[in-house]
């Protein structure tokens, strides 16, 4: 036996599976942090995979599998800004992969879902000044995930950026976009808020591509 819903996904990132099949490692309001099997073909648009898009799907549920089956998959929109950017393209390669280590598959976090498409959607729309946005985004997700960030805490890790990130946790999200930053900075932010994230995950999380974030905006 096996039923349908229709459902909308963030993509995370995919696996192959065989000679015909991904596994898409996604993030949806329904399901949470979970893989869907995907038949795919020499048709098969894999833009569709990129990270951080937003998907429409028909989810087949199986009592036979706990791997379930996505099908007939629509982009929820298209995000020219992105795609077409790419300096907003690698930001997605990191948001994505910090999502991907973060959030624990079969984790469902209310409100995450719908948190993480305004900031995808947010992303799209920007025309200038986003260089900062990543590590807006890390400071938003800690908070979505359940542990804003703690002055206190935050600063063991932080050390002599602490005050940077004083501004940015002060700040609204357009003057935080402002705040004056080189790549290497920037880098090192990011750096402090995924070990204060590694404090609360009690976890390792390892992002490899921050080096090609930080070598872009450097």
């Amino acid at each position: 036996m096996s039923n349908s819903t229709s459902t909308e996904l963030i993509v995370l990132s995919y696996t192959k599976f065989g000679e015909h099949s991904i596994v898409l490692h996604t993030i949806s309001k329904t399901w949470g942090r979970r893989g869907f099997m995907v038949r795919v073909g020499k048709s098969t648009s894999m833009a569709l995979f990129l990270p951080l898009n937003i998907l429409e799907a028909e989810i087949v549920e199986s009592s036979k599998s706990t791997l379930f089956q996505a099908r007939k998959i629509t982009t929820r929109y298209p995000l020219n800004g992105i795609r077409n950017n790419i300096y907003k393209n690698t930001m997605t390669l990191f948001m994505s992969e910090v999502l991907y280590r973060v959030v624990k598959d079969g984790v469902n976090e209310e409100g995450l879902f719908d948190h993480l498409a305004k900031q995808i959607l947010t992303l799209d729309a920007i025309e200038s000044d986003f260089s900062n946005f990543h590590i807006r985004f890390l400071l938003d997700l800690c908070s979505a995930l359940g542990f804003s960030p703690d002055f206190d805490v935050l600063a063991e890790f932080a050390g002599d950026n602490m005050l940077y990130l004083e501004s940015f946790l002060q700040s609204d999200f357009s003057t935080s976009m402002l705040i004056p930053l080189n790549g290497q900075k920037r880098g090192e932010l990011c750096e402090c808020i995924l070990r204060y994230m590694e404090h609360h995950l009690d976890s390792a999380v390892n992002v490899r591509s921050l080096k090609v974030l930080h070598e872009l905006f450097a």
